[in-house]
């Protein structure tokens, strides 16, 4: 066994029981405003902030929207158009933006090279590995030359520490979201090789149990 998968099972004997992404939001869709919930999410949302660029008069996609944080935030700083995607009608069903589309990340019902700026807020984590490299080809494929992508992920080192992305049901019980670790190097990689180059990178702090770690990972990547 590896000293990861040691790792993991260590802090798995302790933690709520774990959903895929699609299960756990449909639960979490009944309480999931669209704005900052939690510590994590307030955290993640002034990293991604600080990385996005000027949206006036750029089309932007809100990419696994869920209940339309970011395509709220977009509309409000003067983008021409916005829409958001999400693979959980749930989710979609749950929010008021519009319009939205149900769509898996790895297949986009937008043509090429019509996107300004792709938000994607703590979403890329809950892929396989696979679905996640499709999922970079695809923003690559739609943004145009000049183009944003900015994404957040739940930092591998909380993750190989016991943190987890959770959340309690309407019915009082908590559950944990499922997340594949991806480590920033692997994600300049996938990068590098679709049409983008990483011209950012946050990874701001929060304490667990007495620790001081990297809670979010965010990125910024630019089409050549």
């Amino acid at each position: 066994m590896s000293v990861l998968s040691k790792l993991i099972g260590l802090f798995s004997r302790r933690l709520s029981p774990t959903l895929s992404s699609l299960d756990a939001y449909k639960l979490w869709a009944q309480n999931y405003p669209p704005y900052p919930h939690n510590a994590l999410m307030e955290i993640e949302q002034a990293a991604m902030l600080k990385l996005l660029p000027d949206l006036r008069g750029r089309d932007v996609l809100d990419l696994a929207c869920g209940t339309g944080r970011y395509s709220l935030i977009a509309r409000e700083r003067g983008a021409r158009s916005v829409i958001g995607i999400d693979n959980s009608a749930d989710m979609l069903r749950a929010g008021s933006f519009r319009p939205a589309i149900c769509a898996a990340m790895s297949r986009l019902p937008v043509a090429n090279e019509s996107v300004d700026v792709v938000i994607c807020g703590m979403a890329v984590g809950h892929l396989p590995r696979e679905a996640m490299k499709q999922s970079v080809e695809e923003v690559s494929r739609i943004l145009r030359p000049g183009g944003v992508f900015i994404f957040s992920d739940f930092h591998p080192y909380l993750y190989l520490q016991g943190g987890r992305r959770e959340f309690i049901a309407s019915d009082g019980k908590k559950f944990a979201v499922e997340h594949f670790i991806y480590f920033a190097s692997e994600f300049f990689a996938t990068l590098n090789a679709s049409t983008m180059i990483v011209t950012g990178l946050e990874e701001p702090r929060t304490l667990l149990s007495g620790r001081d770690l990297p809670a979010v990972l965010v990125m910024r990547g630019e089409k050549r």
